[in-house]
């Protein structure tokens, strides 16, 4: 039954709206995920990287929103930079919609000082994405038959199958316990249309982020055995603004957080607890949204998943330090 009322809202946007606008799929581990996160953030540490990422968001209602993610990242001295890429692969409403995203990443880094270093990074994608006309609509449902019968609905001819390109930018300014980081994503505005026309526009994604790293000391406690990190990132895409703010502890690869998720226009949407481990060159966390809109007696918030593997490498002195962002 999700399926078919899923169906009936795709038919009405796609028949009698006169502008459409997307959103991207979002993750509640945000530097779990960091090529999506902000693309200056490829190479953010001293190895090659690759990060597996996996979100179900509301559950209840079945496989309404689900987006899996795998990236590659790695500095590269030759460039003075690094490279990387990742693809995502996300489902809406049981297949209704689904989207595959493949993007590669440049980002160059510039040498301030001894303390501090400036990325920027250039990201260019390609984005498929496919519409599944193949649904069973209420009135097509006979109570003991199942569907039978034929719809009423008037399907919208449409293509399918929609491909285009897409180009992103983002910067990093970083020193030894903070960070600052600037996105822009879909910096063209590609249109999204079945139609062939250019009333579904992916609208522009802002990202801003910054976060502290604070060493705890005393109480019996060497120097890095315990690290708090405050953080903050605020998203704006067209309309829609909202502001995630929270912390992180971490203690001996033990790692927590916790996480608001605010929208600006409807007040607070979720608080997000986030659990981890780290272990030398491996990361693995788990976090839950609990949604706490007027929706939360009808969806049981959202699962995510990450994994992160370093790969061993050569310790070689870099002219530029790592970024010193969170795990998770």
């Amino acid at each position: 039954m999700i399926k078919n009322y899923t169906a009936i809202i795709i038919v009405l946007l796609l028949g009698s709206c006169e502008f459409i606008y997307a959103q991207d799929p979002q993750f509640s581990q945000f530097y779990a995920s960091p090529l999506y996160l902000n693309p200056a953030l490829a190479g953010s540490v001293k190895c090659p990287r690759a990060t597996l990422n996996y979100r179900n968001q509301w559950p209840a209602l079945g496989s309404t929103y689900v987006t899996y993610i795998a990236s590659y990242d790695q500095q590269v001295r030759a460039l003075e930079g690094s490279l990387g890429g990742y693809i995502y692969a996300d489902r809406q409403g049981d297949g209704a919609i689904s989207t595959i995203n493949i993007s590669g990443i440049y980002n160059y880094t510039f040498v301030l000082n001894r303390k501090s270093n400036l990325s920027i990074a250039f990201q260019p994608t390609f984005i498929q994405k496919k519409l599944n006309w193949d649904f069973i609509f209420p009135d097509m449902i006979h109570p003991l038959y199942g569907p039978i019968y034929p719809t009423s609905e008037v399907l919208v001819p449409t293509n399918e199958v929609k491909n285009h390109f897409d180009f992103s930018a983002g910067a990093i300014l970083a020193s030894k316990n903070y960070f600052f980081g600037l996105a822009i994503h879909h910096l063209t505005q590609p249109s999204e249309s079945f139609r062939g026309n250019d009333d579904a526009v992916l609208p522009r994604k802002y990202t801003i982020h910054y976060g502290i790293n604070i060493p705890i000391k005393g109480m019996g406690l060497k120097k890095g055995d315990l690290m708090i990190s405050p953080n903050v990132l605020f998203q704006q895409q067209r309309d829609f603004q909202q502001m995630n703010w929270g912390v992180y502890l971490s203690r001996k690869g033990i790692v927590g957080g916790i996480w608001f998720r605010q929208n600006l226009t409807f007040h607070y949407d979720s608080f997000i607890m986030t659990v981890g481990y780290v272990k030398e060159k491996i990361k693995f966390a788990y976090s839950y949204d609990f949604t706490v809109s007027q929706l939360k007696n009808q969806t049981l918030g959202a699962h995510e998943v990450s994994f992160t593997f370093i790969f061993p490498c050569k310790q070689k002195k870099q002219k530029f330090r790592t970024i010193s962002c969170p795990s998770f």
